[in-house]
């Protein structure tokens, strides 16, 4: 699959005056799939102490959320020469970690921002380029005044709306929030909390504080519980394999109780990583500001199965369906049948709307080493079922090797979290996606012994395979018995499954 383009181009990369020629810049994703080029103003520059002619590059906005950013690893050090297509540097979002490849000749003269730095605002300077031939001794007294000085962090209240939701503002999408500050003042509300003073230690880059593992090492460890970071890995380079997940032994109660006596600390605090943090005030304004309500009901599966096995068997190959590709398809159906569930409640203008959309812009849930991912299955409505299997396979794949791009994790309508691999979970609760209005729970399959459906009455029963789902709606936009239709129009699909088909 060819890589997508990223929609927004990167603003405030480089300081520019009036009169600047273009430099082109591009962004590439750590799967190696290269961005299209953005063009980027820049001019030469004259601080207020005699340097020769030279560029100062910023922090890119590598998305459209994004006001700040973490340095990673230099790919370039003071004196090195830049060819068109180099990466010049790592910086980490609060999604994934990017790379900033310039697409102009040049000489990086001086790093302002070190490999490590957290929370650099977008725009503020981080390096200073210079042409071919240029005498770069200079620029060892170069400091962040000569470059214009550092700015903060713009103030999240105006765009509270965009930053805490599934998709970007303004993209022109069906499901882009308002950007528009809210009319009610903000200042007289509670406190803004305080972030705590730096101990002086090294920060660290994000490749340092994650360990080296295989994708496939990863996924297993997430599985079984392991902690990763207590892993010794045995592989090129200290990386962890699936071999070091599988003899990884933790440690015993007794070697632990000669440090609990000794007064050593029994615990270990973790830092919350940029993604932690952004699930964290996500799902916590979900359940402030979304009146949750939740419907259950049990689903036979059956018919389901049956017809799975057969589409499997004559596929020769091509595709394997799983159950969640039909589960996401009657969804779907369900939703064109019932759209006030595809819909969304907003505030454009200071004026409140429900936004309904035409389209089923269906999110999956997909866990991953470093958090839960919702990669979106666009136009379900007129996806054949191998089509969503395809699409799905590829986006779960990239979701737990990091390798998604904005685009194919921010919309969505609706959502679909499935834990039925899990044979403990009969059903649980999920929580809506915001700006959604529904999101559907799916439990593991169970046998279950029900009456015979013979009509000798013979008091007779047989097994059924059924599976429960809870769908939980936003009830300022869902009412509960509306809610209840979907339901109903859903467990109506998933027992005629041939219904998908038409």
């Amino acid at each position: 699959m060819s890589a997508a383009v990223l929609r927004l181009a990167p603003r405030a990369c480089l300081r520019a005056s009036p009169a600047a020629p273009a430099l082109r810049s591009t962004f590439r994703l750590h799967d190696g799939s290269r961005q299209l080029p953005a063009l980027l103003a820049i001019a030469r520059s004259y601080a207020s102490k005699s340097f020769p002619p030279h560029t100062v590059v910023s922090m890119p906005a590598l998305s459209p959320t994004m006001t700040s950013g973490n340095i990673g690893t230099w790919q370039k050090a003071a004196g090195d020469t830049i060819a068109p297509g180099d990466v010049l540097v790592e910086i980490e979002t609060d999604k994934a970690q990017m790379d900033f490849e310039f697409q102009e000749d040049g000489v990086l003269a001086k790093i302002l921002k070190e490999s490590g730095e957290k929370d650099v605002a977008v725009g503020n300077p981080i390096a200073v380029m210079v042409e071919e031939g240029t005498d770069i001794s200079p620029f060892q007294s170069f400091t962040l005044d000569d470059a214009g000085g550092e700015k903060a962090p713009p103030q999240k209240e105006s765009t509270e709306e965009a930053a805490e939701s599934s998709e970007p503002a303004d993209t022109g999408s069906e499901t882009a929030p308002s950007t528009l500050p809210k009319d009610a003042p903000k200042e007289e509300s509670t406190p803004k909390s305080q972030e705590p003073e730096s101990t002086g230690g090294r920060l660290q880059t994000s490749l340092e504080r994650e360990p080296k593992a295989s994708p496939l090492a990863k996924a297993l460890a997430l599985e079984r519980g392991v902690p990763i970071q207590q892993v010794k890995g045995t592989g090129p380079g200290g990386r962890i394999t699936k071999q070091d997940i599988e003899k990884y032994k933790p440690a015993s109660s007794a070697a632990a109780a000669p440090s609990a006596a000794s007064g050593a600390p029994t615990y270990e605090d973790i830092p919350a990583s940029s993604m932690r943090k952004t699930i964290a005030n996500r799902l916590q304004q979900s359940m402030n500001q979304n009146p949750h309500y939740f419907v259950a009901a049990t689903v036979s599966v059956s018919k389901l199965l049956k017809l799975r096995q057969a589409l499997n068997s004559a596929a020769d190959g091509q595709y394997k369906l799983s159950v969640n590709d039909f589960m996401i398809k009657a969804a779907a159906v369900a939703c064109k049948k019932i759209p006030t569930v595809n819909s969304s409640w907003r505030e454009i203008d200071g004026q409140i709307v429900i936004r309904q959309h035409n389209t089923v812009d269906i999110s999956v849930a997909v866990a991953t080493p470093i958090g839960l991912m919702t990669p979106i299955v666009r136009g379900v409505e007129a996806l054949g079922l191998s089509s969503i299997s395809a699409q799905v396979k590829d986006l779960g794949k990239r979701a737990r090797d990091g390798k998604l791009k904005p685009e194919e994790y921010q919309g969505g309508t609706f959502t679909i979290s499935n834990m039925g691999m899990n044979a403990a979970i009969d059903r649980f609760t999920a929580v809506i996606n915001p700006p959604q209005a529904g999101i559907l729970a799916v439990g593991t399959t169970k046998k279950v012994a029900v009456p015979s459906s013979m009509e000798e009455g013979n008091g007779g029963v047989e097994w059924d395979e059924q599976v429960v789902v809870t769908g939980s709606f936003d009830h300022k936009v869902v009412d509960g018995a509306v809610g209840g239709e979907w339901i109903r129009e859903f467990k109506k699909v998933v027992e005629n499954p041939l219904e998908m088909m038409l």
